[in-house]
Order: structure tokens, then C-alpha cells, then sequence
């Protein structure tokens, strides 16, 4: 068992479906005005060098709202901004911390921290894996459909560290996954043969939006050009255009197929306002699942019981 989260891949199906039950009782106990501190006198510290919203108030709420305390610092904060190397930044900030919550651009920075750090390491994004968002992903597809079994799970989009994760997520967890992508855009091949070669289910790639869209129950879109990527926005519109979830392309999945967007939405790109705003959306239902989602990943981490 990892005592870091860097990829879905380190974890068995069992323990990934400890993390999603926790986060579904978790949430349930915050329903129903049951709070507890089972991370008190804890200290997580946020490593940012990619900006972000949703993911931060989601970890600092999470941590708050277990009793714990909070320090959240840029790169630029730190003298890694100055050449220091990361295995002394990491065995430093272990000293004084309980956990590491990273979000970056190379997968090789959580790695190479996890390596130094006697804490938890937990992976909020790198170019390569975002594992927490889809951790959180699949908790909301149980919530609204009760199982994994016998669905039409579909990504529709990029190839991009989005897709990565539910490759594995659908590797360990055994369920069937079908993507569709550009020509050019597929998901990391090396990531997708180890995935499939481990794999219960058909993890199918494809190039034509509609196909993969029929029949769906769950579709999940992302932005077309991520952080990083902005130069290539202009070039990805045209291509990514057939992609668009709009009402017509929805209207090939079932009717009570589910959407699912990880935010922040660019309005008219890869989804249209409609359908992001209409009663197939669950988007702003799994945005407050991150926050659940990651009351477990700590927890679960921080004390040991994954």
C-alpha cells in the first residue's frame, strides 16, 4: 500500500473504493451537521506552482474542517524558486508538516518528493495525473447511478492528464471506459497499454465523438488547451470543434445520461452553456465532492487507515 497518492495505478481496487465510501459517509455526516476533528493539532501544507480555485479551497475546507491547520505556499515562495533541490525542500517541509499536497507541471516533482518526504505525498495535479479530481469523479458516478457496473462511462476530449487518470481508475477499478479524442490527442500510450494489460473491462480509444457518445451514461468533458497550453488554444478550437458537447451530441446518450465537468468551463468550447447548465449537469455536484473527497484522501493518509 503507498502512503502517497501520486497515481491511481499504486492503489488496489479496494483501497480506492475505501477513499470513494469514506468520502460518500463524510458527506452524509456534513448533510446531516456531524462534524468531528479527527485531524486535529495536524498540519497540511499546500505546494502550488499551477494556480487554482477549486482545488485549493476544496484541501484547505477539507483540512479546516477536520480540526487541522493550513499553510499554502506558491513555488515562488519557496527557495525551490532558487535552485534549492527538492529532496531537501521535501525531508524540510516534512519536519514540520503532516502531509504534502502538490500541484504542478511534471510528474517527476511528486515523485521525486514522495521519495525524500516521511509524510504523505499527495499528487493535486501534474501534467501527467490528476488523481484526486478523478477519485472524486467516480464518487459522484456512484452517487448518481449507484454502481460502476454495466455503464457506458465516456470521456469525450482531450488526452490529457484527465483521461490518464480515468484510464486507471478504470483499470483498477474495473470498469469499462470509452474515449474519444482527435487524431494526435490520444491519452499517453505507455499509461494506456500498462492500463489495459491490467484491465477487466475494454478501455476503448476513438476518434469519432458521436459513436462514442451513443448509448453513454456518463460523460465527462475537460478544457481543450490546459494550463500550459495556451499557446496552442487558438489551433486546439479548431480541431477539438466536432468534440463539443452540445445539446444534439447529448441527445445520442441515454436519457438520463449524466455530465460531468471537472471546471473551470469554457462556455461554447467543449460544452455548450445548456448543457452545462442543464438538468443532465452534475458539474457543480461533483465540485463539491472534491471537498469530500478530500477529507478522505486525507484523513486516510494523514492516520494511516487506507
Amino acid at each position: 500500500m503507498s502512503t502517497h497518492l501520486l497515481a491511481l495505478q499504486d492503489f488496489t481496487r479496494a483501497q480506492l473504493l475505501s477513499f470513494i465510501d469514506r468520502a460518500l459517509v463524510l458527506k452524509e455526516e456534513r448533510i446531516s451537521g456531524t462534524f468531528h476533528q479527527h485531524l486535529a493539532g495536524r498540519t497540511l501544507c499546500l505546494l502550488f506552482e499551477k494556480p487554482s480555485t477549486r482545488t485549493r479551497v476544496s484541501f484547505e475546507s477539507a483540512m479546516y474542517g477536520m480540526g487541522g491547520q493550513v499553510i499554502f505556499m506558491s513555488a515562488k515562495e519557496t527557495q525551490l524558486d532558487r535552485g534549492e533541490p527538492l529532496k531537501d525542500t521535501a525531508r524540510v517541509l516534512a519536519r514540520y508538516t503532516d502531509a504534502l499536497v502538490v500541484r504542478t507541471f511534471g510528474q517527476e516533482v511528486v515523485d521525486e518528493l514522495s521519495k525524500y518526504s516521511s509524510v504523505p505525498v499527495v499528487n493535486a495535479l501534474t501534467d501527467l495525473h490528476h488523481p484526486c479530481q478523478i477519485l472524486s469523479d467516480v464518487m459522484t458516478v456512484i452517487e448518481k447511478k449507484g454502481t460502476l457496473e454495466n455503464l457506458k462511462i465516456v470521456w469525450l476530449g482531450d488526452g490529457n492528464n484527465m483521461a490518464n487518470s480515468w484510464i486507471q481508475a478504470a483499470s483498477v477499478l474495473g470498469f469499462s471506459l470509452t474515449l474519444a479524442c482527435p487524431e494526435g490527442y490520444e491519452p499517453d500510450p505507455g499509461l494506456l497499454q500498462t492500463a489495459r494489460e491490467k484491465a477487466q473491462q475494454p478501455i476503448t480509444v476513438l476518434h469519432d465523438p458521436v459513436e462514442a457518445v451513443s448509448d453513454a451514461d456518463v460523460i465527462n468533458v475537460d478544457v481543450w488547451a490546459s494550463m500550459g497550453q495556451e499557446d496552442e488554444a487558438e489551433k486546439r478550437l479548431s480541431i477539438f470543434e466536432p468534440y463539443q458537447l452540445n445539446s444534439d451530441l447529448l441527445a445520442r446518450a441515454k436519457r438520463d445520461a449524466v455530465v460531468l465537468h471537472c471546471l473551470p468551463a469554457h462556455r461554447g468550447e467543449e460544452i455548450t452553456e445548456e448543457v452545462l447548465e442543464g438538468s443532465q449537469s452534475v458539474a457543480f455536484d461533483q465540485a463539491e465532492n472534491k471537498m469530500h473527497m478530500h477529507k478522505a484522501i486525507l484523513e486516510l493518509l494523514i492516520n494511516g487507515g487506507v
